[in-house]
């Protein structure tokens, strides 16, 4: 692990898989997890000559809480990642709620983005037109009610809800894909690893992602954009992808029949290659 260090003195917690000097490609986890979060499986990334760079988001892990962030504000801590190491230009992708920092950064930072990625991402709260809720696993449609309520209220809410335990969050739908060994292992100790110094990583996350403004515009994106999304997925539905595919200039979506949430994990190998410009 690495702490690189913030313009106003926070820190960020960074790990580094895969390939030292090779090709980077700067990932941002899902909600609620932590930098220790990947694609299991590290042949995926030397195979590939792939450098993957991870961090914990602000609140998780070892980084410093940041509360009242915005998803676009992170964009500056990926940004500052990327100078510490050096980094010019690279790829980008996240999953689930990362999704939406990755597309902050690639709206921010264009100029350092080749391409973004993004996995079973949620759409912007106040998305016009988009039913935000509808056909979403229960537990998620709560959290979403709960943060519209303010932080004391989602508070409240996830200390009743959680445990915390990772399975006691997704549907059962879900549970195949977790359960084999390489992926379990791996979000085991990234879950863990999130909560190593409370929920404030969660709590703001969930913030940002269910009840603030994103603070920019997909529609101002103007790299490369490849959306993923499974059209049984509950805990984000498909709809989401829909609304950002509309909006965002050069986007391609991908909707695949017969995945979940989870399947985000299978249709990581085929997002590595579009990152690294195979179409």
């Amino acid at each position: 692990m690495r702490e690189i260090k913030t313009r106003d003195g926070r820190t960020l917690a960074v790990e580094e898989w895969g390939v030292p000097g090779g090709t980077p490609l700067l990932y941002a986890h899902g909600t609620p997890v932590s930098r220790l979060a990947r694609y299991p499986y590290d042949e995926a990334f030397t195979e590939r000559g792939i450098r993957q760079i991870t961090f914990d988001r602000p609140g998780y892990g070892y980084s410093t809480a940041n509360p009242g962030r915005r998803v676009a504000d992170v964009a500056a801590d990926m940004a500052a990642i990327a100078d510490a190491l050096e980094l010019e230009r690279f790829g980008v992708y996240g999953v689930s709620g990362g999704g939406p920092h990755a597309l902050a950064f690639a709206a921010a930072y264009p100029e350092r983005v080749s391409r973004v990625a993004v996995l079973a991402c949620t759409a912007p709260r106040d998305a016009e037109g988009l039913d935000w809720t509808a056909d979403m696993y229960q537990g998620n449609r709560d959290s979403a009610t709960a943060a519209a309520q303010g932080r004391e209220v989602l508070t409240a809410h996830l200390a009743a809800a959680s445990g915390p335990n990772l399975k006691d969050l997704l549907p059962e739908a879900e549970q195949a894909v977790i359960a084999e060994p390489a992926v379990a292992s791996m979000m085991q100790a990234a879950f863990a690893e999130a909560f190593r110094n409370g929920q404030d990583g969660w709590i703001d996350d969930e913030l940002a992602l269910y009840a603030l403004p994103w603070g920019f515009d997909p529609a101002d994106i103007t790299v490369p954009v490849r959306l993923w999304h499974g059209e049984r997925d509950t805990l984000v539905p498909p709809a989401h992808s829909d609304w950002l595919a509309a909006r965002i200039p050069d986007a391609t979506l991908v909707r695949e029949p017969d995945a979940g949430h989870a399947g985000h994990f299978r249709a990581t190998p085929s997002t590595l290659d579009w990152l690294l410009g195979a179409d």
